[in-house]
């Protein structure tokens, strides 16, 4: 997003927006009973998308009508802008309210929102202080991407993608916040890279990695996104995201791991190719991680699906389901080989 150009209108927009949330925080601060759900009204707004009045407002009727059809903006994409430009235009106020409501749910996911680009562009002394909004904007956003998780969305991509070429791939200002810190932003990039579809940059991901103190146990960079990613897999439960993920996983074919790595990652593909516990995937999950499994382990595949193959046999309650859907795939596989042969054939007598 190009920075902000303000006019007096706009600017006024922005004191009313600012001055909406500075009272729902103070709200929030003295009514204890109510606390959360207001947080988690502000939560709700400063998400929302903004409306093409709005758009209009704060970007102008040129620029607005621009990129009203190609650039989703969210209220947090602007009030984010305009607290790293302006941050002392109430700013600092909403800071100290939400410093003080540090505790409780949804603050970390409103400070992550509104202040992930203040972080990086203002200038702030002492390392404590760094490590304490470095270490909340890391869990923040962390709970917003599993918002998108679990509802299937990308609702949040704008400031994944900030955190991930603005900063982690930027030297200058990854070295702003504390090493552990930088640590912990890339163990979260690494868990949430597949979920927005930006695996062609693992090259220059790898290259930012900053250095573990663990390394000579755990490997370098690339084993040390690969256990991330394994622990992330594991957690999924919305089957569309797992199954995105699967697919997205074979950009990992060629990568040198460790051999505790590489079997880590081995075992958790093979955990979700077999009904049942603890996983209970479903067969279309089941069917990724196989094409996941052998693409990736070539290897083995043949003696891997017959062992695979043996263990259904000792449950004869998938039998029923297994023939079933071994006779409906052959079924599929005869009507589309005679579809092919038809419609070439439709073809050539119309012309």
């Amino acid at each position: 997003m190009a920075p902000l150009t303000y006019t007096e209108k706009s600017s006024a927009y922005f004191s009313a927006l600012t001055q909406a949330i500075d009272k729902k925080l103070k709200r929030a601060l003295v009514s204890p009973t109510q606390r959360r759900d207001l947080l988690q009204q502000l939560f709700a707004d400063i998400a929302l998308e903004v409306d093409d009045r709005a758009r209009e407002v704060i970007l102008g009727v040129e620029d607005a009508s621009m990129v009203q059809h190609k650039v989703r903006l969210c209220f947090y994409d602007v009030l984010a802008d305009h607290f790293a430009s302006k941050p002392n235009e109430r700013g600092q106020s909403i800071l100290d309210l939400i410093v003080q409501l540090w505790t409780q749910p949804f603050a970390s996911h409103i400070f992550a929102l509104l202040f992930h680009k203040w972080l990086f562009e203002v200038q702030l002394d002492g390392s404590d202080l760094l490590l304490r909004y470095s270490s909340a904007l890391v869990q923040g956003a962390t709970n917003v991407f599993w918002f998108d998780i679990q509802t299937n969305t990308v609702h949040f991509q704008s400031l994944f993608m900030y955190l991930l070429d603005d900063v982690a791939l930027v030297p200058k200002k990854l070295n702003k916040i504390p090493l552990q810190a930088q640590r912990d932003l890339f163990l979260l990039l690494s868990r949430f890279i597949f979920l927005y579809n930006q695996d062609e940059k693992l090259e220059s991901f790898f290259q930012n990695f900053p250095e573990f103190p663990n390394a000579f146990l755990i490997g370098g960079p690339a084993d040390t996104f690969v256990i991330e990613l394994t622990d992330q897999l594991q957690k999924l439960k919305v089957e569309p995201v797992l199954l995105h993920y699967l697919s997205r996983i074979k950009v990992l074919r060629g990568l040198e791991l460790r051999m505790t790595t590489s079997t880590r990652l081995k075992t958790c593909l093979y955990s979700f190719t077999s009904p049942g516990g603890p996983m209970y995937p479903t067969r279309a999950v089941r069917h990724a991680a196989w094409d996941a499994l052998d693409f990736l382990f070539p290897v083995g595949q043949y003696p891997r699906h017959i062992i695979s193959l043996f263990f259904r046999l000792l449950y004869p309650w998938y039998w029923p389901s297994s023939c079933w859907n071994f006779v409906w795939s052959c079924i599929q596989e005869i009507l589309n080989s005679i579809k092919t042969q038809i419609l070439p054939s439709r073809d050539h007598h119309r012309y």
